[in-house]
């Protein structure tokens, strides 16, 4: 099969009791009313949220199909011998109306333990409000000990590191690192492919029915990292905003028409701003797609009646050492 255009998947919508409406009102995508979305699950191969080919040759094809039956045309010869079973990377849009939970991902050992998948992801922060903060880490020579105090006396805030967060920078959180987004933020969430959460603290926050949500200490309290001192967010103007083993994400202004090139890989974009298009597709903030290893040549090129340069953000897929 000849691939002539990008791959745009069928979005998936997630309630959140701390979501809102901003993706609606800032990005212009539809949502169900009367309800509080605070995910968009963009680019996704999980049993219980699936990824589907929206347009072209491939409509309805899932991701999962595409990472199983076509690996080297999608994704690139050179991850033919990665080990994971479903795509590995997970890709969202977060809508914090509120703040959401004090929580931790675990790393491979503590995952492992509790029968978990762990998880290391990064923040952009495409909106904010003026007051949005996030917290990241432990405040300097806090130990777990007075973590433990903190928690048994209801004062985790005393402890941990928070600082406030501006459009355009972005904060990487290793799996271990201690963390919440505060209220206000749209942002874009890259990850591994992993839904393993252990939530610490959530602000007493309680369901209709007068429910707090549940904790999870014992996970929690083996899997952070008690020496992370006060973590900070990345300047907007980084164009490597994440680099890991699990996952790359680049910044590009598209000042003029580009061309990706990247032998045996493939790019996920995300739009940021203004409008690009590849081939007779056009996309606008908010939008992903997936450029294919075999779709050779392909040319992002910005939208003529732009007054700035479109920004995009480029995720791709590291080969496995």
């Amino acid at each position: 099969m000849q691939l002539t255009a990008p791959l745009t998947f069928q979005p998936i919508l997630v309630e959140r009791p701390w979501g809102g409406r901003a993706l609606e009102t800032t990005l212009h995508i539809p949502l169900p009313e009367k309800t509080l979305i605070g995910e968009l699950w963009a680019i996704t191969d999980r049993p219980e949220a699936q990824s589907i080919v929206a347009q072209g040759p491939l409509a309805g094809t899932t991701l999962h199909e595409l990472w199983s039956k076509s690996r080297s045309e999608i994704f690139g010869s050179s991850h033919l011998a990665h080990p994971a079973s479903s795509f590995p990377i997970l890709c969202k849009l977060l809508d914090a109306s509120e703040q959401l939970s004090l929580q931790v991902h675990p790393q491979e050992k503590e995952a492992l333990l509790f029968g978990g998948e762990p998880k290391t992801e990064c923040w952009y922060f495409l909106k904010t409000a003026p007051e949005s903060s996030c917290y990241a880490g432990l405040k300097k020579e806090v130990t777990r000990e007075n973590f433990l105090q903190a928690l048994e006396e209801g004062s985790l805030e005393r402890v941990i590191h928070s600082f406030h967060v501006q459009e355009g920078e972005s904060l990487f959180i290793p799996s271990g690192r201690l963390h919440a987004m505060g209220k206000g933020i749209l942002a874009l969430e890259v990850e591994q492919n992993s839904d393993t959460t252990y939530r610490v603290f959530d602000w007493n926050r309680q369901d209709a029915l007068g429910r707090p949500r549940k904790l999870h200490l014992k996970e929690a309290l083996a899997s952070i990292n008690f020496e992370d001192p006060e973590p900070r967010a990345q300047e907007a103007s980084a164009l490597t905003v994440a680099n890991a083993p699990c996952f790359h994400v680049e910044k590009w202004t598209l000042e003029t028409p580009r061309l990706v090139s990247i032998a045996n890989n493939f790019s996920i974009f995300v739009c940021l701003t203004g409008t690009v298009s590849c081939g007779r597709e056009s996309y606008q903030p908010g939008d992903f797609f997936l450029i294919p290893a075999a779709l050779q040549n392909a040319l992002l090129v910005p939208g003529t009646s732009e007054t700035e340069s479109p920004t995009l953000l480029q995720v791709t897929l590291p080969p496995v050492s």
